[in-house]
Protein backbone atom coordinates (compact mmCIF):
# COMPACT_ATOMS: atom_id res chain seq x y z
CA UNK A 1 0.00 0.00 0.00
CA UNK A 2 2.94 2.41 0.93
CA UNK A 3 4.40 2.03 -2.54
CA UNK A 4 1.17 2.85 -4.36
CA UNK A 5 0.51 5.75 -2.68
CA UNK A 6 3.84 7.19 -3.58
CA UNK A 7 3.28 6.47 -7.01
CA UNK A 8 -0.11 8.54 -6.67
CA UNK A 9 2.18 11.42 -5.01
CA UNK A 10 4.42 11.14 -7.51
CA UNK A 11 4.56 15.08 -9.22
CA UNK A 12 3.79 13.22 -13.11
CA UNK A 13 0.34 11.50 -12.06
CA UNK A 14 -0.63 15.04 -9.72
CA UNK A 15 0.28 17.01 -12.81
CA UNK A 16 -1.72 14.46 -15.31
CA UNK A 17 -4.49 14.56 -12.89
CA UNK A 18 -4.81 18.45 -13.30
CA UNK A 19 -4.05 18.44 -16.51
CA UNK A 20 -7.38 16.16 -17.55
CA UNK A 21 -9.46 18.42 -15.03
CA UNK A 22 -8.16 21.22 -16.18
CA UNK A 23 -8.79 20.23 -19.93
CA UNK A 24 -12.50 18.77 -18.87
CA UNK A 25 -13.26 22.74 -17.54
CA UNK A 26 -11.45 24.24 -20.52
CA UNK A 27 -13.54 22.38 -23.06
CA UNK A 28 -17.14 24.48 -22.37
CA UNK A 29 -14.51 27.42 -23.06
CA UNK A 30 -13.71 26.10 -27.03
CA UNK A 31 -17.04 24.65 -27.35
CA UNK A 32 -18.54 28.29 -26.52
CA UNK A 33 -15.29 29.55 -29.46
CA UNK A 34 -16.44 26.95 -31.86
CA UNK A 35 -20.32 27.65 -31.59
CA UNK A 36 -19.57 31.37 -31.97
CA UNK A 37 -16.75 31.00 -34.95
CA UNK A 38 -19.55 28.75 -36.93
CA UNK A 39 -22.58 31.25 -36.15
CA UNK A 40 -20.30 33.68 -37.76
CA UNK A 41 -19.32 31.43 -40.41
CA UNK A 42 -23.17 30.92 -40.83
CA UNK A 43 -23.94 34.45 -41.40
CA UNK A 44 -21.64 34.28 -44.01
CA UNK A 45 -22.23 31.49 -45.82
CA UNK A 46 -25.93 30.92 -44.80
CA UNK A 47 -25.76 28.00 -42.61
CA UNK A 48 -23.44 27.12 -39.79
CA UNK A 49 -23.06 23.59 -40.06
CA UNK A 50 -22.24 21.89 -43.34
CA UNK A 51 -23.06 18.37 -43.00
CA UNK A 52 -25.36 18.69 -45.56
CA UNK A 53 -23.13 19.43 -48.51
CA UNK A 54 -22.68 17.49 -51.09
CA UNK A 55 -20.40 16.69 -54.34
CA UNK A 56 -22.45 14.79 -56.50
CA UNK A 57 -23.11 11.24 -54.18
CA UNK A 58 -20.17 12.12 -52.01
CA UNK A 59 -21.51 14.16 -48.69
CA UNK A 60 -18.28 16.24 -48.30
CA UNK A 61 -19.98 18.30 -45.45
CA UNK A 62 -19.30 16.34 -42.36
CA UNK A 63 -15.37 16.54 -43.49
CA UNK A 64 -15.75 20.29 -43.56
CA UNK A 65 -17.31 20.82 -40.60
CA UNK A 66 -14.97 18.00 -39.26
CA UNK A 67 -12.17 19.96 -40.47
CA UNK A 68 -13.18 23.74 -39.46
CA UNK A 69 -14.05 22.21 -35.53
CA UNK A 70 -10.79 20.89 -35.53
CA UNK A 71 -9.00 24.13 -36.31
CA UNK A 72 -10.66 26.16 -34.25
CA UNK A 73 -9.72 24.03 -30.99
CA UNK A 74 -6.42 23.66 -32.17
CA UNK A 75 -6.16 27.74 -32.76
CA UNK A 76 -7.75 28.60 -29.30
CA UNK A 77 -5.24 25.87 -27.96
CA UNK A 78 -1.98 27.77 -29.50
CA UNK A 79 -3.09 31.30 -28.84
CA UNK A 80 -4.68 30.34 -25.27
CA UNK A 81 -2.60 27.77 -23.94
CA UNK A 82 0.64 27.56 -26.12
CA UNK A 83 2.04 30.53 -27.00
CA UNK A 84 1.22 32.29 -23.73
CA UNK A 85 3.35 29.68 -22.02
CA UNK A 86 6.09 29.29 -24.47
CA UNK A 87 6.49 33.28 -23.41
CA UNK A 88 6.32 32.57 -19.96
CA UNK A 89 8.74 30.21 -20.39
CA UNK A 90 11.36 32.00 -22.60
CA UNK A 91 10.95 35.02 -20.21
CA UNK A 92 11.74 32.60 -17.37
CA UNK A 93 14.82 30.90 -18.88
CA UNK A 94 16.76 34.58 -19.89
CA UNK A 95 18.70 35.26 -17.23
CA UNK A 96 19.74 38.64 -16.91
CA UNK A 97 22.84 39.62 -18.27
CA UNK A 98 25.67 39.74 -16.37
CA UNK A 99 29.09 41.99 -17.55
CA UNK A 100 31.48 39.19 -19.20
CA UNK A 101 34.47 38.55 -16.93
CA UNK A 102 38.06 39.60 -17.93
CA UNK A 103 40.29 37.31 -19.78
CA UNK A 104 43.16 36.04 -18.10
CA UNK A 105 45.26 37.73 -20.41
CA UNK A 106 43.01 41.37 -19.66
CA UNK A 107 43.72 40.38 -15.97
CA UNK A 108 47.63 39.82 -16.22
CA UNK A 109 47.81 43.42 -18.28
CA UNK A 110 45.93 45.07 -15.54
CA UNK A 111 48.65 43.44 -13.31
CA UNK A 112 51.46 45.19 -15.31
CA UNK A 113 50.11 48.39 -15.47
CA UNK A 114 49.30 48.88 -12.35
CA UNK A 115 52.59 47.77 -11.46
CA UNK A 116 54.22 50.06 -13.76
CA UNK A 117 52.51 53.10 -11.96
CA UNK A 118 54.26 51.90 -8.18
CA UNK A 119 57.43 51.25 -9.61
Amino acid sequence: MKGFKEFLMQGNVVSLAVAVIIGTAFTGVVTAFTKLIMSIIGLVFGQPNFDGVNIGPVNIGVLITAVINFLMVAAVVYFLIVKPLAALEARKAKPAEEPAAPTTDELLTQIRDLLAKQG
